[in-house]
């Protein structure tokens, strides 16, 4: 159903209004139960996924390249505009070839997702729509059962998170936890070793977690600046680092959890 868009105030694209807004989406996506896929790639891992389209959203130069898209979804509008109305209407050059309004999914069972895992990740209060991304994105790569997070995390949800992860935030399960630090008793209960990733006095390095091959382990990540709180740390049973050489004292979160899930990866699958 493709309806031809002239004019930026059209209340029909409002999903698609203002993107760049962070706030003002932080507000409105889950609000109104939607997220929104960037990318032909993206677009596609969401549908292969199971997730449903409200609308798609492109210039219409783009049509040919979702032609078999469209026809399996021959009753969802499809927005087509010019790139100045496009941008007029997100507050970006849309340049990635197009984009979906998709309904948001019901929150998985947390109870449910940690019954199921072997290993996961947990992020408290990670802000960082990028990191988020990417941290998914070694998660699916890496094997990681499932993703965790905090209740002031950021939204793995949205846009910029879910194109950094190229869209691997739809292949790994993930839940919110209620309440942090007072979730790591929901994660003992189920089973979890939890292992805190952070410069303390006597960590253990990861080689050394990785040599225990806990039967079910959770590991923590914390912000971009300050790291792990420090009633996480009390309550974790490990705290864990990664040893570093050239007098460099700390990775980016993202590239710590590729480390920490490359490693605890080779050591579940030697044992």
């Amino acid at each position: 159903m493709i309806i031809h868009i002239d004019d930026a105030q059209d209340p029909r694209v409002s999903d698609y209004l203002s993107l760049t807004d962070v706030q003002l989406r932080r507000r409105k996506e889950p609000a109104e139960g939607l997220f929104i896929a960037e990318s032909l790639k993206v677009i596609r891992r969401a549908l292969a996924a199971g997730h449903e389209p409200r609308s798609f959203f492109m210039t219409e130069r783009w049509l040919p390249d979702l032609a078999s898209i469209l026809a399996e979804y021959e009753h969802i509008p499809v927005y087509v505009g010019t790139p100045e109305i496009l941008e007029a209407i997100t507050g970006f050059n849309l340049h990635r070839g197009a984009m979906a309004a998709m309904h948001r999914p019901a929150p998985l069972d947390l109870d449910a997702l940690l019954s199921g895992a072997r290993r996961i990740a947990v992020l408290e209060d990670i802000v960082d729509h990028t990191n988020i991304g990417a941290i998914f994105r070694s998660a699916a790569a890496l094997g990681v059962d499932a993703v965790v997070v905090t209740p002031r995390c950021a939204d793995p949800l949205y846009r910029r998170s879910i194109r950094v992860s190229m869209g691997t935030v739809f292949q790994v399960p993930w839940a919110r936890l209620p309440e942090w630090p007072g979730g790591m008793e929901v994660l003992r209960a189920a089973g979890f070793t939890t292992a805190a990733l952070a410069l303390v006095p006597e960590s253990l390095t990861i080689q050394q977690l990785a040599a225990r091959n806990d039967e079910k382990l959770a590991l923590i990540l914390g912000t971009e600046g300050d790291g792990l709180k420090a009633r996480t740390l009390a309550q974790a049973d490990h705290a864990v680092m990664i040893p570093m050489k050239a007098g460099v004292d700390s990775l980016n979160v993202a590239a710590a959890s590729a480390v920490a899930f490359f490693a605890t990866a080779v050591a579940a699958e030697e044992g």
